[in-house]
């Protein structure tokens, strides 16, 4: 028979993704190695904080998993607040597009082997450019921003046909995608992600 048990978290393994747990209703017993939930965001299993363990058989200890992690009063366990950063490996989005001077190029940036997850609110991304013409710059933005100029600008190039480099977290619209625009002069662009704000 299945049964869900309260705990506190006593220890967590970002390499395995697993966690030693000290049962509420038995102060003696204590597990280790315990699976928890992938749905569940590393930098919410704070030690100290309360959890919830499924057993799917209530005779085996060992066959459980974590499904839910809370702050535990006031602990000073943090309540986990929308918009943390989860760092993946980092992966080429493009490179070496032009973007001509003027136009507005969109580009979606979640999903495929990207490991940025659809639904991601933006990106951790490293942005660098060329152009042959100096005091060339970008827009970068969420597509179908009204104003791309209050998002993140890169450059102006200083002598023409080097490169400006820079980087930090850019937000995408719903559907993952973002808006470039190249100003002054045409631009060639390469942009990776390292990471995701959900």
């Amino acid at each position: 028979m299945q049964q869900i048990r309260r705990g506190i978290l006593a220890g967590f393994d970002r390499s395995t993704y697993t966690a030693s747990v000290l049962l509420l209703e038995a102060t003696s017993a204590a597990l280790s190695n315990v699976p928890i939930a992938t749905h569940i965001d590393g930098t919410s299993a704070q030690v100290g904080g309360l959890c919830a363990v499924l057993f799917f058989d209530e005779q085996n200890y060992q066959d459980a998993i974590i499904i839910a992690i809370a702050p535990n009063g006031s602990s000073g366990i943090p309540t986990p607040a929308p918009g943390r950063i989860t760092f993946v490996p980092g992966f080429q989005q493009f490179s070496a597009t032009t973007i001509n001077s003027g136009v507005t190029s969109t580009f979606t940036v979640t999903g495929g082997s990207s490991g940025i997850p659809l639904g991601a609110l933006g990106i951790v991304c490293k942005v660098f450019f060329s152009s042959p013409t100096a005091g060339a710059f970008l827009h970068l933005a969420p597509h179908g921003a009204s104003d791309l100029t209050v998002y993140m600008t890169l450059g102006n190039i200083q002598v023409a046909s080097s490169f400006v480099y820079g980087g930090g977290l850019l937000a995408a619209d719903a559907q993952g995608k973002i808006d470039i625009k190249a100003n002054v002069g045409n631009c060639t662009v390469w942009l990776s992600t390292c990471g995701y704000v959900v």
